[in-house]
């Protein structure tokens, strides 16, 4: 896992929702572990060992303001998003008094879920900040947006760097096109496009261009990995 990523506990039991809440998540630097009811998720959240949750009000099994209030009356004080389509007034002071430290009514626009989950994790006893990810002997520098490799400062354009950022959030895991294509464009994938293939054939010379061993490697037919060598 790159740079020693944040965790964070999706409680969700609505499979498109989570499946958004984790993408989107993962994708902004966060290990994201998924739970599908309430009673896994206070198992999950009691071990403490979270930056940040967020938790659906109507849950399977133990509902979600009461998870919450299990997790403070045992001690774990880890911040809470609570994310419901339940916006009354009353529901969101139910929540809050419960032990949430914010409330974010469905349907969610994940700009504002980001900012918030950011928000709560600055507050948190459990969050470790990283700028710098680390693969090898590659460092990438989230805030200044500079790479070096080996010692050596490496020239991206700011959407190479957006491409080798999301290769190395996604440390030894293939990478597809579509992948791509989405996360650091924003488009839906066009399979007579090669612009993915011309942007990482690009970082690829850069960051491994002289280099004793190569970072990024190609999977025919499905897209881009990129690991350490072991």
């Amino acid at each position: 896992m790159a740079g020693g990523r944040r965790r964070i506990l999706i409680i969700e039991d609505d499979p498109e929702t989570a499946e958004q809440l984790v993408d989107s998540l993962a994708t902004s630097g966060y290990q994201v572990d998924l739970a599908v009811d309430g009673d896994e998720g206070l198992s999950r959240g009691l071990s403490g060992e979270y930056a940040v949750m967020t938790i659906d009000r109507m849950l399977p099994g133990t509902d979600g303001v009461t998870v919450i209030r299990r997790l403070r009356e045992g001690g774990i004080v880890t911040p809470t998003l609570i994310i419901s389509a339940l916006g009354e007034v009353d529901d969101r002071v139910r929540g809050l008094r419960a032990g949430g430290d914010d409330y974010l009514v469905k349907p969610i626009a994940f700009a504002e879920l980001l900012a918030r989950v950011e928000a709560l994790a600055r507050r948190s006893t459990t969050v470790v900040k990283e700028t710098v990810l680390r693969v090898g002997d590659l460092e990438l520098d989230l805030v200044s947006r500079t790479v070096r490799r080996h010692g050596r400062d490496i020239e991206l354009l700011p959407r190479e760097f957006q491409v080798l950022e999301y290769l190395v959030h996604n440390e030894g895991q293939v990478v597809s096109r579509a992948m791509l294509l989405q996360h650091v464009w924003d488009l839906r994938f066009d399979p007579m496009t090669n612009i993915i293939d011309v942007y990482v054939g690009r970082v690829r010379r850069k960051v491994d261009g002289q280099q004793p061993y190569p970072l990024i490697h190609t999977v025919r037919g499905v897209g881009f990995c990129l690991r350490a060598p072991p």
